[in-house]
């Protein structure tokens, strides 16, 4: 009797074990290192949720959040939910700790991020060094992908990028509208001394040269500065027709403030990224003083909706979340960015493998004109760069943000005092 009673325990562990033998084990199945596919498909963030970055850091977050949400209520992947595991990351160090949280505590296998570019760069040098996949949807400076790893993808444009559009738009507008030959333009440039603000500078500069444009002066200064009057001095003494503006959103209300002040008037100042596209920026400088400065940036919301679908989507969903009109193009870009990483899990079935997404990430491809930021996506092989993302010219017009270049975006014409 005992005999057979072991006989029928052993055969009773044997079924069991057979029955745990056909559960997936791997990253490929379940979103973390040890998944199942029962499990929610896992998204580690990096972005800086608190601190000095925080206001663009949250709303960049936000459009994160925003398409995750509508990927589930949509049902998710054959009823698998999205769930992101969030790092804090204020600044470089806090990011190489939060990835490492991330990737050895949580198990993440795939991490988005994170609108600043020094997070941007400590986060995925922990993600090359750990194979996992780092998706970048928001900082923009060049060597983020110019380093050639193949831990990254970036969907949005990079920095140098809005150097082009400087110049393009000085050519192509400008110079018209002054009714002067670009060889007679006088062009300053004042910038922040960050790798943000000077790679834009350095680039523009170049790219001047190359088509016959005067820079008159180039001024960097800290961003942190607490006066701006010897750049605003220096400016008045240079007496441009353009003036680039390259700052984030304190400093380019320093830099608004002081010319008021000091009675510095240029015709055009063209600010360029986050300084001066948020509604902070105009509310601290007041409406009359706003008026008429050009910023190039990512996609506003006062656009041609034919070449952005989806964005009348977007402004929904985040006034029905948050009370409220998104801050700036930052969350937009994120929301935009963060679909296109739900697309491609998609397409791998769930699998967040890095390899097999990144070879998948590769083959994707999307058209300029049917996304909400209007940005098509085709990533570079080599770099990780998405080469169909552009940064479009917007100018403070009657208290809005209206854009007004290229064409095919344009709401109105640009509107230049001559």
């Amino acid at each position: 009797m005992k005999r057979l009673t072991s006989l029928m325990l052993i055969a009773l562990m044997l079924m069991l074990a057979a029955c745990r033998g056909g559960e997936p084990s791997s990253a490929s199945s379940g979103g973390t290192k040890d998944g199942k596919e029962s499990d929610p498909i896992k998204i580690g963030t990096l972005f800086p949720l608190t601190g000095e970055l925080a206001l663009l850091g949250e709303e960049s977050f936000r459009g994160v959040k925003l398409a995750v949400e509508e990927f589930n209520n949509n049902g998710g992947l054959n009823g698998r939910k999205v769930e992101l595991v969030v790092g804090d990351a204020v600044d470089s160090d806090a990011a190489q700790a939060e990835a490492n949280r991330l990737i050895n505590q949580a198990n993440i296998t795939t991490i988005v991020g994170s609108y600043s570019s020094g997070v941007a760069f400590a986060g995925s040098e922990v993600a090359e060094r750990n194979g996992v996949l780092y998706w970048e949807l928001g900082a923009v400076a060049d060597d983020i992908t110019g380093r050639n790893y193949r831990s990254i993808l970036r969907i949005n444009p990079m920095a140098s990028m809005l150097s082009v559009v400087h110049i393009n738009f000085i050519k192509e507008v400008v110079a018209e509208k002054l009714g002067k030959d670009i060889s007679d333009l006088k062009v300053v440039i004042a910038h922040e001394d960050s790798s943000y603000g000077t790679t834009i500078a350095d680039e523009a500069i170049k790219l001047a040269k190359e088509e016959g444009i005067n820079i008159v002066s180039v001024l960097p200064y800290g961003a942190s500065s607490n006066d701006l009057s010897s750049v605003v001095l220096n400016i008045k003494k240079a007496e441009p027709d353009v003036l680039i503006s390259v700052a984030y959103i304190n400093d380019a209300i320093l830099l608004s403030k002081q010319m008021k002040e000091l009675d510095v008037e240029v015709p055009v100042i063209v600010g360029s990224g986050a300084g001066h596209t948020t509604s902070d920026f105009k509310d601290a400088v007041g409406e009359e003083n706003a008026e008429g400065i050009f910023d190039i940036a990512y996609p506003q919301y006062h656009i041609n909706k034919e070449f952005t679908p989806g964005m009348d989507k977007f402004i929904e969903l985040y006034q029905e979340k948050y009370n409220g009109h998104p801050k700036s193009g930052h969350s937009l870009a994120s929301y935009m960015g963060m679909k296109v990483v739900l697309d491609v899990i998609t397409q791998t079935g769930g699998d967040v493998d890095p390899e097999k997404l990144h070879e998948t990430a590769l083959d994707y491809k999307v058209e300029r004109g049917t996304t909400a930021t209007g940005w098509g996506v085709e990533f570079d092989p080599d770099t990780g760069q998405n080469m169909l993302a552009e940064y479009y010219v917007h100018q403070w017009i009657d208290g809005k943000l209206v854009t007004v270049y290229p064409e095919e975006v344009a709401l109105e014409e640009p509107k230049i005092n001559e």
